[in-house]
């Protein structure tokens, strides 16, 4: 009885323009997908380095100093941006200082509010970018692969009604080809899901730690005093002996 051996190679052959174009666009998707997967992973391995130094930045002697260290150490970062952008408004409002102008018209914790808060408008766009591509190459993967495996049973089952041959074996090998489109889709879509959600929960940390670090930076520009961190235990708020003793 003669054989039939089936596979990938053997449903490109048999495929048509359909089938072809499908297995290219879950290609092209999967491609885009590690690019932004791998592109966001080393982003994240710098960032990490990002709380070094912003101690380094505290520690130093002087602002300029120690947006040195910042951009030795993170260079090009949400935080140097941060750094430099505060540094930039102070200075134009010690050269400068108020004219009758629109923004002239706003005092100095303003004016630096608004600078800070333009730099992480900005961070966050650059954070954000390629998320999109993401979470839409992880929604419509497993979709457009499964209208290659509807499509391939299709065209199988025409093939088969054309022969007059409807035996199991001339029936199970075309379906089970055109199922690999499916599996197809999935292998697109699941490293994307997961990817987005990590790199999603990744840029929300770091966005609260700039946002932390503006707090600070803000309130040094204007007041020349860093915010001072509460103590992780405040003195007899909930230590019950020292309530005692103090009873």
């Amino acid at each position: 009885m003669e054989t039939q051996a089936f596979g990938l190679a053997h449903l490109w052959a048999q495929s048509d323009f359909v089938i072809r174009t499908v297995a290219a666009i879950l290609l092209l998707m999967s491609v885009a997908s590690w690019y932004l997967i791998l592109a966001c992973g080393l982003r994240q391995l710098r960032a990490r380095r990002s709380e070094g130094a912003i101690d380094a930045f505290w520690k130093a002697p002087g602002l300029d100093a120690g947006l040195q260290r910042l951009a030795g150490q993170v260079p090009d970062s949400p935080f140097d941006a941060l750094a430099r952008q505060g540094a930039a408004a102070a200075e134009h409002l010690r050269h400068h200082g108020h004219r009758e102008t629109l923004g002239g018209a706003l005092d100095a914790g303003e004016f630096i509010t608004r600078a800070l808060r333009k730099s992480i408008a900005g961070s966050t766009a650059r954070l954000e970018s390629g998320l999109t591509t993401l979470a839409s190459i992880g929604s419509t993967a497993p979709f457009v692969g499964l209208f290659g495996t509807v499509w391939g049973i299709y065209h199988a089952l025409v093939n088969i009604s054309a022969s007059g041959l409807a035996t199991l074996d001339k029936v199970a090998g075309p379906v089970g080809e055109a199922l690999i489109m499916t599996a197809f889709g999935l292998f697109v879509a699941i490293p994307a899901v997961l990817a987005y959600n990590a790199v999603t929960r990744a840029n929300r940390v770091e966005l609260a730690e700039l946002d932390a670090f503006a707090h600070d930076l803000h309130a040094w520009l204007s007041t020349g005093a860093r915010i001072a961190p509460l103590p992780e235990h405040a003195p007899g708020a909930v230590d019950g002996t020292a309530v005692a003793e103090a009873a």
